[in-house]
C-alpha cells in the first residue's frame, strides 16, 4: 500500500480521516445504550415514586404524621431560633477540626516514632488511642462537661467543654487514620529521603505526609461528617444549640417539626462534604486504575 492510496490519504481539509464504518456503530451502540439508561432510569423513578405514593401517602396515618412533623407554619415559626442554636454548633465545629487535627497528628506521630526509647510515648498514644476509641461520645461528654467544671470549681462555657470532649475522641480515631496513612507510604521512601540528608522532621514533612494526604483523605472526610453530626449531642451540656432550642419549640406547640428543621440543616451541611468525599474517591479510583502515580 503505498502513501497515495486513497484509505490513507487525509479528509478534505487538512483533518483527521473520516470514522470507520465499525467506529460507527460503535457509537451508535453506546448511544443506544445511553438512551436506554435513561429511559430506565426514569421508568424506575417513576414506580418507585408511585409505590410511596400508594403504601406511604395514601395511607390513613400519614395525614396524623405529617401534622406531628411535617407542619410547614411551626416550622417557619421554629427556623429563626433552631438556626441560632445551630450556628452555635459551627462553632464548636469549626473549632473542633483545628483541635482534632493538631492533637490527632501529635498523637500519630508518637505511634510512628521509632527505636526503643521512644517505648513509653508509643505505649502512651496507643492507650489514648484504644480508650477513647471505646468509650461512647455521650458519656466522653457527660464526663468532661460535669467532671471537669466540678474539679475546678469553677464553671465552664458548653462552647469550651464540647470542644474539649470532641477533640478527646475524634483525635483518636483521626490519629488512627493519620497513622495509617503514614504507615502505608512505602519505606523506600523514607530510605531515599534519609540518603539526600533529611532529617526524621524534614522527612516527615516533606516526603511522607504529603503522600500519605493523598490516602487519608476519603476517611478523613468520613470523620468530619461524623463529626458534624455528633456536636448536636452538647445540648447535653447546657448548650443552647440547635438540638435545645427545637427541644424548647417542642415543648411549647406540642409538634415535632422543630426537630424536623433542626435535622435537616445537619443534613444540608453534610451533603456538601459527602459529594466531595464521593468526588475525591471516584478521582483516587480512577487514577489508580490508569497507573497514575498517587
Amino acid at each position: 500500500m503505498t502513501p497515495s492510496d486513497p484509505a490513507l490519504a487525509p479528509a478534505s481539509g487538512g483533518g483527521l480521516p473520516p470514522p470507520s464504518a465499525l467506529e460507527l456503530d460503535r457509537r451508535a451502540y453506546r448511544r443506544r445504550r445511553s438512551q436506554r439508561s435513561v429511559l430506565l432510569a426514569i421508568a424506575s423513578t417513576v414506580v418507585f415514586a408511585a409505590i410511596v405514593w400508594v403504601s406511604v401517602i395514601q395511607t390513613p396515618g400519614w395525614a396524623a404524621v405529617q401534622e406531628a412533623f411535617f407542619d410547614p407554619r411551626i416550622a417557619l415559626e421554629a427556623l429563626p431560633k433552631v438556626w441560632d442554636g445551630f450556628l452555635l454548633n459551627l462553632q464548636v465545629l469549626g473549632l473542633s477540626v483545628i483541635t482534632v487535627s493538631v492533637v490527632a497528628l501529635v498523637v500519630a506521630v508518637l505511634r510512628t516514632l521509632r527505636g526503643p526509647v521512644f517505648f513509653p510515648l508509643r505505649v502512651l498514644a496507643a492507650g489514648y488511642t484504644d480508650l477513647f476509641r471505646g468509650f461512647p461520645f455521650i458519656i466522653v461528654l457527660y464526663l468532661v462537661g460535669y467532671g471537669i467544671p466540678t474539679i475546678v470549681g469553677e464553671r465552664i462555657e458548653p462552647v469550651i467543654l464540647g470542644v474539649m470532649a470532641v477533640t478527646l475522641t475524634y483525635s483518636a480515631y483521626v490519629a488512627e487514620v493519620i497513622r495509617a496513612g503514614i504507615e502505608a507510604v512505602h519505606p523506600s521512601q523514607r530510605l531515599a529521603a534519609r540518603a539526600l540528608g533529611l532529617g526524621h522532621a524534614q522527612t516527615l514533612r516533606h516526603v511522607v505526609l504529603p503522600q500519605a494526604l493523598r490516602k487519608m483523605t476519603p476517611p478523613l472526610m468520613n470523620d468530619f461528617i461524623s463529626m458534624q453530626k455528633d456536636v448536636g449531642l452538647i445540648s447535653i451540656l447546657g448548650a443552647v444549640d440547635a438540638i435545645a432550642a427545637a427541644r424548647s419549640e417542642v415543648s411549647l406547640t406540642y409538634n415535632f417539626t422543630p426537630y424536623v428543621v433542626a435535622g435537616i440543616l445537619f443534613v444540608l451541611l453534610a451533603v456538601p462534604t459527602i459529594r466531595v468525599a464521593d468526588w475525591y474517591t471516584a478521582r483516587l479510583q480512577r487514577r489508580e486504575q490508569a497507573g497514575s502515580i498517587l
